[in-house]
């Protein structure tokens, strides 16, 4: 069930008319909540077991590894990017298998069963906080010209 995305256009203007760090500090902060969903539900059904530690080690933020890095690079840094996966190396091998084992696959169902749940989060998250950021950005605005007035 896929819901339809409305106001856009006005949150586009309101993002406007911000600064573009403060836009991208929205964004990442409402994106980071949003993704926290996909990493409680995949870290809910990570395997458990002798040397698995995966349960507990998805996580969400904006930080890659070297290579992840460089590989995002690529992407371009216009926009906001926010990251969740696991922080373990083996979480690849347990969510697609290797020759020693078959895959356990939890990621790949988590987003599944969250990825909803996390659209809707970054639309209403994203009306929320332009809201009140350029609601802030408007009263020191009006407190800078009333200060500078006086």
């Amino acid at each position: 069930m896929k819901s339809a995305f409305s106001g856009g256009r006005e949150l586009e203007q309101a993002l406007r008319e911000l600064k573009r760090a403060t836009a991208k500090a929205v964004g990442r902060r409402v994106m980071k909540k949003a993704g926290q969903i996909f990493a409680d539900q995949a870290n809910a059904q990570a395997p458990e077991g002798p040397g698995h530690h995966l349960k507990g080690s998805y996580v969400v933020g904006t930080k890659l590894t070297r290579r992840q890095a460089g590989l995002a690079r690529r992407e371009g840094r216009d926009g906001v990017t926010v990251y969740a996966g696991t922080a373990d190396p083996a979480g690849m091998q347990q969510e697609f298998g290797n020759e020693n084992h078959g895959p356990q696959a939890h990621a790949r169902p988590a987003w599944d069963q969250t990825q909803q749940k996390v659209f809707e989060a970054v639309q209403d998250g994203m009306a929320s906080e332009v809201e009140k950021t350029v609601a802030r950005h408007r009263r020191r605005v009006a407190k800078a010209a009333k200060n500078k007035g006086v």
